[in-house]
């Protein structure tokens, strides 16, 4: 049975790269006036996918046509994105894009809150049943 640190280290390690995420997402925003400021960001999937195989977790497929997730290094390389439209000051923030991009990552840390909820629950259900 696993502890309880390790069943949450992948919840935890996830809400950690999703707030590294949202930071760089709002310096981004923050900097939208700054000439030749290049807007950055990290490629959550692959983070994500080094940490736990850091930890020595395996993602586990349930289906042959699931993809597997190629492990890179545990710190998340700082992406630059792509310019989507050029501008005269050579700032690359294209600020709907990154509106939408820092609503996604906090709906996706949100989710990730609920499951750590729900994973403490049946934890707590758990030891309740074995007592009574």
């Amino acid at each position: 049975m696993p502890t309880l640190e390790e069943s949450i280290a992948v919840y935890r390690q996830a809400m950690a790269l999703r707030t590294q995420r949202h930071e760089l997402l709002a310096s981004n925003i923050a900097n939208a006036d700054t000439p030749n400021f290049k807007a950055r960001d990290i490629d959550f999937r692959s983070a994500i996918a080094a940490a736990i195989d850091q930890r020595g977790l395996k993602l586990q497929t349930s289906q042959q046509g699931h993809f597997a997730i190629p492990l890179k290094n545990t710190n998340p390389p700082l992406l630059f994105r792509n310019e989507y439209q050029s501008a005269v000051d050579g700032n690359t923030v294209e600020m709907d894009h990154e509106r939408s991009q820092i609503s996604d990552n906090a709906i996706q840390y949100q989710i990730l809150t609920q499951l750590l909820n729900d994973e403490f629950q049946g934890m707590r259900q758990a030891m309740t049943a074995q007592q009574g």
